[in-house]
């Protein structure tokens, strides 16, 4: 990453004018060297520098001051490419005139110190760099003033120079003083102030603080978009700085976004040969590598070694990067005996340039471990791995981030030498790292960052679960495995939560208004995939930015709320298992289902690692009350997914040979865990991947449901039942919207319910949605509900108190203006819409996407503008001269997630497919399901396929009733369940709604005495 250094070419002038022509010729030419330089042109910089230091030796002598400028020029240009020595003797010479002729304490005395502890700072020789450097800040501390633009270059040096050792502590303070000084002196918008930005950023980025890096580099962008030229190489240093941030977060769609201009900006600046433009290949192939795109990386490092070899010769440290990235490369496609003497060179010359205790130096050893280590040779991986992590300990402590691949490998290498409770312990440690530095970086992430961000370290996660498939019989294996699933599964709904808790409960009026913004862009959003007419030319431009613009607004948002998030912060991983344990009930049991991919523990030598995902496999994780552990392999999810697709299909279809299908995927995903249960009755059921999206109440073991056999609730990961320390009153009031008057020109009364049979094709092309589905969902007939009315009317005679919004008032813009009722009940019509398959050739695992699709499908566009509720008005007008515009009445899921339910105990959403959506693995079903849960509801009731209107009535009366007799909220759903089941045998009927999240009574909802009636 660029820094910000203060050569003595850069702070010195000639002392004699120029009058002789001599001399006037040598002022050009070292003023032409310098604009070379500049631009990286360093060969022809040379021979410019080296004629204006003959002309003026020929005029003034050896020993003049000026000749010391031009000598000091000729030194930084033989640094700058990697020939160290004849640099050293250059400046060496360059220090000795200036101190004779002027003094040991002159201003260029001064710059030649400093110029000479950048070379021995760049060769790694820090204890001759920082006397050098601490001389040349005091001597233009007393002759410049303590708050010199030379001070801040000064202090920037040395501070650079104590990163590079990791001395991070010492690098800040003098890094803060430096920007204050520039900023105080200059103005926040001078490009200096950006440079001063750019290295705080870098000293960020090295400690693993990605976010504030970030934070910071977009500022430097600003500034220097803003007063430099479009193509200047500041701006690109910047973009190359924040590609490698976003590579580091796992967003590798920005990250090549930014590289990609990093180096088309670098060549049209600097020449396709420029060392910068080397970086920015590297890093664009490193990034290509990480997705398994070797055919695309492998030209991008070559170019990028011959560039560094021919700019710096053999022995530089861009020339080691380059060979170690190279070597990494090969390894991964299988090149082994070619990697090994590229590991060899690289860690040779960094031991040599840096010592042998430098985090350069640990990277190399580590990643020549790895080829060791996966070739199983067991005796030369150890000791470059122990080496490895010393090396990291010693210079960045023991708690970074970037540690945690290191203890990976020794932790697997544990395991290949059968000393498993050290591999354990290792692993654990490794964890613990991760999950502090996903706390640390989450507090500025928007959802769609997070989500990278997870899916980034998702791997190590992964390595746990196959981890406990291997041992299953191990306790701390089971408990880490199972640690892992708490803090990780629906990490993403925890954490936006806690941003939506505090932007509606403890920030001010000033963060209030930028979630109001964020709110509004959404509805652009939704408006713009679900608008009236055919979509605009510019639709995928258009949508992209909205996204970019809620992207950036969220993370505003996540960045202000953190002090506050502190106070929601999740139980360390040694306090959690029993965090959990102690919420479960005596009989209770919790079920983690884990989705993963199968990755291998232990290398198999003469194998390669495929950058193609293995086949899923499911696992289940046990805890019970008293705090023990149980875990189960299920095997490949292939089958149990098809089994689970099965089931949906024939529950939905109400098909009468259901009961094999649930049968089947009973003796897959059930009944292996029976020996496991012992007498637990209250299942609190964790699902992932499609078990996510069928009723386990439905399962069948030949003689009976589930339901009959357990009460079950669902969870979106075990964390859900830990209680919150700071969390909101329920609320007690009571909010129905249902029976929307779906015409334009709404009209009072009741309307009729039964779909006209020339109809029924129409509202099949829903299902046909795909993606046209703006066009189509314009013309789709909504029809009447008419049961829903009768269901508000039911649940207010249950509780007068209840506000009841019906036909035209049962609208989006009630709904969004809601604030935390206590229970919130919407019965109308919902839909989820279905994605475009993807090609044949895609690596998404079968099991993303929605129930119904049977192969992997292309995840666009975002599924939470794909799920949503009809309200009032959702019928185009009949005569062209209506005004009515459709998308005013459907509301999205995402829209839906900046509700305001804090307090809200129970959401109900009764309609059709509010269950649904696209699968992500670990993080749970993106759709209104997930919305409503990050606005903050307690409890959700869903469907999870399309539903009667006069079936959904009953079920729902009889659910209000227990409710009222003191129930649970997901208990008094099991028993309107069982209710309806003697009416309506079929699990279509009575199997199709479930209960997420606190299955508690009600508080304080109870009947009152009529307060409002309905519209």
């Amino acid at each position: 990453m660029a820094i910000l250094v203060l050569y003595c070419a850069a702070c010195t002038s000639a002392s004699t004018a120029p009058t002789d022509a001599r001399l006037l010729e040598a002022q050009k030419a070292f003023d032409e060297a310098r604009k070379l330089e500049e631009a990286g042109n360093y060969p022809e910089a040379v021979l410019l520098a080296e004629r204006a230091v003959n002309l003026r030796e020929a005029v003034l002598g050896t020993e003049h001051p000026d000749v010391a400028q031009c000598v000091s020029l000729l030194g930084i240009l033989h640094m700058e490419q990697g020939h160290y020595a004849l640099a050293e003797q250059l400046h060496l010479r360059a220090l000795t005139i200036r101190e004779t002729a002027l003094g040991k304490e002159d201003t260029d005395t001064a710059a030649s110190l400093n110029s000479l502890g950048i070379l021995y700072k760049n060769q790694g020789q820090f204890e001759r760099a920082e006397p050098l450097l601490q001389r040349a800040l005091a001597i233009w501390e007393t002759t410049s003033g303590s708050n010199s633009i030379r001070v801040a270059a000064a202090l920037h040096n040395l501070a650079n120079l104590y990163m590079e050792e990791g001395r991070y502590d010492r690098t800040e303070s003098l890094l803060q003083r430096a920007t204050s000084i520039h900023e105080a002196t200059l103005g926040e918008d001078d490009p200096r102030v950006a440079s001063s930005l750019n290295n705080l950023a870098n000293l960020h980025f090295l400690r693993g603080h990605y976010e504030q890096a970030e934070s910071l580099f977009q500022r430097a962008l600003r500034i220097r978009e803003k007063v430099l030229e479009a193509n200047h190489p500041d701006i690109a240093s910047t973009l190359a700085n924040l590609g490698t941030i976003y590579t580091a977060q796992g967003d590798y769609p920005h990250a090549e976004q930014f590289l990609q201009r990093a180096i088309a900006m670098r060549e049209q600046a600097l020449g396709s040969d420029h060392p910068d433009v080397a970086d920015a290949l590297s890093n664009l192939a490193a990034l290509h590598e990480i997705q398994g795109d070797y055919t695309r990386a492998e030209p991008l490092y070559e170019r990028a070694l011959e560039i560094a070899e021919k700019t710096f010769g053999k022995n530089h440290p861009d020339v080691a990067d380059q060979l170690l990235n190279l070597a990494d490369l090969l390894a991964l496609e299988g090149h082994r005996e070619q990697a090994e003497p590229l590991y060899e060179r690289s860690l040779a010359m960094k031991e040599s340039l840096f010592g042998k205790s430098h985090r350069e130096v640990a990277l190399t050893l580590h990643n020549f471990a790895a080829l060791y280590l996966e070739q199983g040779q067991y005796v030369l991986a150890e000791p470059l791995l122990e080496r490895s992590l010393a090396t990291y300990e010693a210079t960045l402590g023991k708690n970074h981030p970037d540690l945690t691949n290191t203890l990976s490998d020794l932790a697997r290498l544990r395991l290949a030498q059968h000393r498993l409770d050290e591999a354990v312990s290792i692993f654990e440690r490794a964890f613990t790292i991760s999950e502090e530095h996903l706390r640390q970086e989450v507090l500025g992430f928007s959802e769609n960052r997070l989500a990278h961000f997870l899916a980034l370290l998702r791997t190590d996660e992964e390595r746990l679960y196959a981890l406990v498939r291997a041992y299953p019989d191990n306790e701390q294996v089971r408990r880490l495995a199972l640690c892992a699933a708490l803090l990780r599964k629906g990490r993403s709904i925890e954490e936006l939560s806690d941003t939506s808790r505090i932007v509606y409960r403890g920030l001010g009026p000033a963060d209030r208004e930028l979630f109001d913004r964020l709110r509004a862009v959404r509805t652009q959003q939704a408006s713009l995939a679900l608008g009236n007419s055919e979509p605009p030319a510019d639709y995928p431009q258009r949508l992209k930015e909205l996204t970019e613009q809620g992207d950036a607004l969220e993370a505003d948002l996540a960045r202000h709320s953190k002090p506050l998030r502190a106070l929601f912060a999740l139980p360390q991983p040694s306090e959690l298992i029993e965090g959990v344990a102690a919420a479960l009930p005596a009989d209770g049991v919790l079920v983690e289902f884990v989705a993963y991919q199968d990755i291998p523990l232990v290398p198999t030598p003469g194998t390669l690692p495929s950058p193609v995902p293995s086949k899923l496999r499911y696992l289940a994780l046990l805890l019970f009350a008293d705090g023990h552990t149980q875990a189960l392999d299920l095997g490949h999810a292939g089958p149990i997914d098809r089994a689970a697709l099965r089931l949906h299909h024939a529950l939905a279809r109400q098909s009468p040979t259901y009961q094999p299908a649930a049968q089947a995927l009973y003796k897959q995903a059930f009944q292996p865990l029976l020996p496991l249960l012992g007498k637990a009755q209250r299942l609190f059921l964790s699902p992932e991947g499609q078990l996510s999206l069928v009723p386990f109440a439905a399962l069948h073991d030949g003689r009976r449901f589930l339901v009959d056999a357990f009460d079950i609730t669902y969870l979106t990961s075990g964390k859900d039942l830990l209680p919150h320390s700071k969390e909101s009153a329920p609320a007690s009031s009571v909010v129905v919207l249902a029976n929307p008057d779906f015409s334009a020109a709404p009209s009072p009364g009741a309307l009729g319910m039964q779909e006209a049979p020339e109809q029924a094709e129409r509202s099949a092309s829903i299902e046909r949605f795909f993606s046209t589905f703006r066009s189509e969902l314009v013309e789709a007939p909504w029809r009447p509900l008419p049961g829903t009315r009768q269901e508000a009317e039911a649940i207010q005679r249950m509780l007068p108190q209840a506000q009841v919004l019906m036909g035209r008032a049962a609208s989006k813009e009630a709904l969004l203006k809601l604030s935390a009722p206590g229970v919130l009940h919407i019965a109308t019509h919902g839909f989820f819409l279905e994605d475009t398959k993807a090609v044949a050739a895609t690596r998404s695992p079968a099991s993303f996407g929605a129930v119904g699709e049977g192969g992997p499908v292309k995840r666009s566009p975002d599924p939470l503008l794909r799920s949503g509720l009809v309200l009032a008005g959702a019928r185009i007008p009949e005569t062209p001269s209506g005004d009515f515009r459709r998308e005013d009445s459907l509301v999205t899921a995402l829209e839906l997630s900046g509700l305001d339910l804090w307090g809200t105990q129970l959401v109900v959403l009764s309609a059709c497919q509010t269950g649904l959506g696209d699968v992500k693995l670990g993080q749970g079903v993106y759709g209104l399901r997930r919305a409503v849960m990050v606005a903050g509801a307690q409890t959700l009731v869903t469907s999870l396929w399309k539903v009667r209107d006069e079936e959904t009535r009953h079920l729902m009366e009889t659910y209000y009733r227990n409710l009222l007799a003191g129930q649970g909220r997901a208990a008094a759903l099991r028993a309107a369940m069982r209710t309806l089941r003697q009416r309506h045998p079929h699990p279509y009927f009575w199997a199709s709604f479930i209960a997420m999240g606190q299955d508690t009574p009600l508080q304080g909802v109870t009947p009152q005495s009529a307060s409002r009636s309905p519209p």
